[in-house]
Formats: C-alpha cells, sequence, structure tokens
C-alpha cells in the first residue's frame, strides 16, 4: 500500500490506469489528468516549438478541409488588393465575380479589399457562394463584407493548398508580388503535371502583356521553358469570355 495521504484524506490506490497508461505503487499520481491541465502553471517556451507549430499547421490543413470540403465547384480569383472601389478594374472584378456565380461556379479569393472584394461582391449580389482565405499578415485588414465564407490562415502554404484543392480554374487579375506567386505557382502545378490540368485565364493584356512577351522572348528562347508551356493559360480583355473559358475547360457550360 502507498504511504502517505494526500491532501482531501485519501489514500492513493496501488494501481492506477490513466487511459492507455498502467501506473502502480510510488508511481500512482494523487491528481487528475484534468487537474494537472487546469492547474498547472510553467513555462511557455513550448508554443513556440517546431514540434507545437506542427500541430498547428496540421490544425489549420483539418479548419479548411473540413470548412470548404463541401463548396460546389469553385473558381478562385486572385489580384490586387490595391485595386481602388471606383476603377475599371474593380467594376470588371464585380463583372467577373457575378459572371461566375451565374454560371454555377461558387468564388474563391483571398478574401480582401481590391480586385479580391470586388469579385465576392459580385459573387455573393448574384446569390452566388462567395469564399474568403484570408492571411495573418502584419497590415491585415480582415476578410471583406462581401465573404460568406471565411478562413483566416496563419501559414501561407497551408492557405495556397485550398486554393488549389478547392477550385477547378484561376482568374488572375493586374496585381502585385501575390498576384504573380499565385499564378506561377498554379502554372508551376501545371507545367509539371503535380495536377490534373485546369484552366488559367489572365484578365487585362495591357497588364500582363509585358510578362507574356518576356515568357516568349526571354524565357522560351532561352531554353529555360517549352513553347508549350505557353498554351498552358489564357489571356482576354473580356469577361465574359474570362467566365467561358474556365467553364469550358473545367467541364461546366457558361450561360448564353
Amino acid at each position: 500500500m502507498a504511504t502517505g495521504t494526500p491532501e482531501g484524506g485519501k489514500v492513493p490506490p496501488e494501481e492506477q490506469r490513466l487511459g492507455p497508461e498502467l501506473r502502480r505503487r510510488a508511481q500512482v499520481k494523487t491528481s487528475t489528468t484534468d487537474q494537472r491541465l487546469l492547474d498547472a502553471v510553467g513555462p511557455s517556451d513550448w508554443v513556440h516549438t517546431d514540434p507545437w507549430r506542427v500541430l498547428r499547421i496540421q490544425s489549420e490543413f483539418i479548419e479548411g478541409f473540413g470548412t470548404l470540403a463541401e463548396l460546389p465547384p469553385a473558381i478562385s480569383v486572385f489580384g490586387s488588393a490595391r485595386t481602388p472601389v471606383d476603377s475599371i478594374e474593380y467594376e470588371a472584378g464585380v463583372r467577373l465575380g457575378r459572371g461566375l456565380a451565374e454560371a454555377g461556379w461558387a468564388v474563391i479569393t483571398g478574401g480582401g479589399p481590391g480586385s479580391m472584394e470586388a469579385a465576392n461582391k459580385g459573387a455573393c449580389e448574384a446569390k452566388g457562394t462567395s469564399v474568403g482565405l484570408g492571411i495573418e499578415l502584419p497590415f491585415e485588414q480582415g476578410l471583406n463584407p462581401y465573404v460568406d465564407i471565411g478562413l483566416n490562415f496563419r501559414y501561407f502554404f497551408v492557405r495556397k493548398m485550398m486554393f488549389v484543392k478547392y477550385a477547378q480554374g484561376f482568374v488572375v487579375m493586374p496585381g502585385g508580388v501575390g498576384t504573380l506567386d499565385e499564378f506561377f505557382e498554379a502554372l508551376t502545378l501545371v507545367q509539371t503535371q503535380k495536377v490534373t490540368r485546369f484552366p488559367i485565364v489572365l484578365y487585362d493584356s495591357s497588364y500582363w502583356g509585358g510578362l507574356v512577351d518576356w515568357l516568349k522572348n526571354t524565357l522560351v528562347a532561352q531554353g529555360k521553358a517549352a513553347e508549350k508551356d505557353l498554351l498552358l493559360f489564357h489571356v482576354t480583355d473580356d469577361v465574359d469570355e474570362a467566365v467561358a473559358l474556365v467553364s469550358k475547360e473545367a467541364g461546366r457550360r457558361a450561360p448564353d
């Protein structure tokens, strides 16, 4: 029999089972697992360790998969957070979001302002499914008011997985470094056949023309990519054509 009487006057048992764990004699604990969880106050350095980060990453994947698994077929729309609300570009984003929703697509954006807000607004006004996948940034502005289903991520790579996994195509509006990152990542995944090919449409030839020329006249010309790689994306100046292109390649007919 274990010696000593713990607080409360109860003598601990000779044998103790704690879930899968067995303890006997002097190894028997005098407190419960819940007590130790709720009462203990100790060092907090562990929340900044890599094993704990792995659990956070895992939780973001689980939350993302669980939230988005039942989405209808979707198109991801990328574009600048700096697009002014009163600009032609913003208005095109609204028409794009509306057109995609009317064609039966859910619309996924980064959830921020500018072109992302425009696409969400169009989808929302057309009674479609409007999704925003935000990211933790020092200048974070939160999800725009037209997002119906929203998630905020700590990690860029988890967020990127959600954009690709739950979309059947990409439409890329004029944007900055983040937009370029998303475009080239999608292009790389298709080019290397890491994903089943899906449509990628660049909207606004005046904006993307210089990049396309560089890809053709420098990248391909110097043998860093194949000429057929230029066929992996489309460029258009027409919102309806953008909707039709992603709809056709992804297997859904755009409305007449």
